[in-house]
């Protein structure tokens, strides 16, 4: 590639699309990067990217025509985690399973490095000419526009923990994901003696994302076998949400292809935790507004509230930041929390106050890797909003081990009766919408359902002998 085509691909990797003149400037990207594909992408309930990938030159033609108008079955934006639809409601076989249509976002294209010759475009569900109101990314958006009607912006940096395994997916599928070897065995929090298949698969994960306009802030060895953990700069929340997506797609691609395997799975192993802490501050006007100007290390008394809203509302919306039966399993382990508690740079609470100054921000410390981005910042934006219309007011912080603390209210530990509260809590229908809590509620409950009827090791190994 010519030094001027460089140029033209280093401006392109992260293009805005002109959606005024939208063939033009995707066939530049086509011609610039020599792509043959495009995919055409959603985001799931999950938080994966589903869709349909395009050739390129099709592609092309159909938008210079006016014809595209991509569908794909609605039951993406309405099942679990193994593709099981609903008995009931919108997508399911009461409904027929109808199409739904999703509108390109070509402001978003950009290339994928880890996937040769291939773009990526975002599309956004519709019904009719709305927003699709369960799709993931509409109830963020309702959420960032009210608090925006406040006069509120929220900026957003995630940082997340996965496991990674010395062999792919599908070789721990045929071995029914027993004997799995993660890539470090020991503590290496933070460490820089790192054994090769790590410093590999970091180096090759930052490369990827950089080279995609996606770089990171930072790489490290957590404390588990296996663990890392990758933080993202702050950034305005829906694209901090899209980064996130792609980030774990890349993550999962760059693992199989160096015969190893990442899972975001909450509570991959017996002790072992993976978060995705989220970090939030509040804008005005281009100014921070967390911190109090006479005391850069305290809190305003706009961070209170937003502290307060958080601490009242989290626990009412946990299967939004904990969609899992898995996910409860981290709750109140290593690094996580078990008390629903605020905090100066304390890791024991929910909720924890760090920096000082214009980089005074909260980290939410409740969901798991597991979680839909957007729905997981939705649940705080909506927490963060509530907090400051009512007026709240948080209690004192803690200053000790809030797990200890037996008068603070507990982390919910079960998905069933963190389902039963989401869906009966009057705070979190007015808040969210009664539609967004019943389709939310409908997909966790097929979590358990799913879990329910079966047997697993740990039962077996307690009760086969002496029940």
């Amino acid at each position: 590639m010519s030094p001027a085509m460089r140029t033209a691909a280093r401006s392109l990797a992260t293009a805005s699309v002109d959606t005024a003149a939208p063939v033009g400037r995707l066939a530049e990207l086509v011609e610039v990067f020599g792509l043959d594909t495009v995919m055409l992408a959603t985001v799931d309930p999950q938080g994966r990217l589903k869709g349909k990938e395009f050739d390129a030159q099709v592609l092309l033609a159909r938008l210079a025509s006016g014809q595209l108008r991509p569908e794909m079955c609605g039951y993406v934006i309405g099942t679990d985690l193994g593709m099981t639809p609903q008995d009931r409601g919108t997508f399911s076989w009461e409904s027929g399973f109808g199409d739904i249509t999703l509108v390109p976002d070509l402001d978003r294209a950009r290339t994928l490095p880890w996937e040769p010759g291939t773009a990526v475009v975002f599309a956004h569900p519709v019904d009719g000419d709305r927003p699709h109101p369960q799709a993931p990314a509409t109830i963020l958006d309702e959420q960032l526009d009210q608090l925006q009607g406040l006069g509120y912006e929220v900026r957003v940096g995630i940082e997340t923990e996965f496991a990674v395994y010395e062999s792919t997916a599908a070789d721990a599928a045929a071995a029914g994901w027993r004997r799995l070897r993660p890539v470090t065995w020991d503590n290496r929090d933070y460490s820089l003696d790192r054994p090769g298949a790590a410093v590999g698969f970091s180096r090759s994960l930052r490369q990827a994302l950089a080279r995609a306009g996606l770089p990171v802030e930072a790489v490290k060895l957590e404390s588990a076998p296996g663990q890392i953990e990758v933080t993202f700069p702050y950034g305005p929340a829906r694209e901090a949400c899209e980064q996130h997506v792609l980030f774990k797609h890349t993550a999962r691609a760059l693992a199989d292809r160096q015969g190893m395997a990442a899972t975001f799975m909450a509570a991959p192993a017996d002790g072992v935790g993976s978060g995705m802490h989220l970090h939030l501050s509040l804008w005005a006007g281009g100014e921070p507004l967390l911190a109090r100007a006479d005391d850069p290390h305290a809190l305003s008394e706009l961070g209170e509230r937003a502290v307060a809203g958080l601490l009242e509302v989290l626990p009412a919306t946990a299967p939004m930041w904990a969609p899992y039966v898995n996910s409860y399993k981290r709750l109140g382990g290593p690094f996580a929390p078990s008390r629903i508690a605020w905090g100066r740079d304390n890791r024991s609470c929910a909720v924890r106050v760090v920096g000082h100054g214009p980089g005074l921000h909260l980290e939410v410390r409740l969901p798991g890797a597991d979680a839909n981005p957007y729905l997981a910042l939705a649940a705080a934006v909506t927490a963060v909003r509530h907090g400051v219309t009512a007026d709240l007011k948080p209690g004192e912080p803690v200053t000790g081990d809030a797990g200890w603390d037996e008068d603070l209210p507990e982390v919910p530990r079960h998905a069933w009766d963190a389902i039963k509260a989401f869906e009966t809590s009057p705070l979190a229908c007015a808040l969210l919408g009664e539609h967004v809590v019943a389709h939310l509620a409908s997909l966790a409950r097929l979590d358990v359902d799913h879990h329910a009827a079966r047997v697993t090791d740990a039962e077996l190994a307690r009760g086969f002998a002496q029940a």
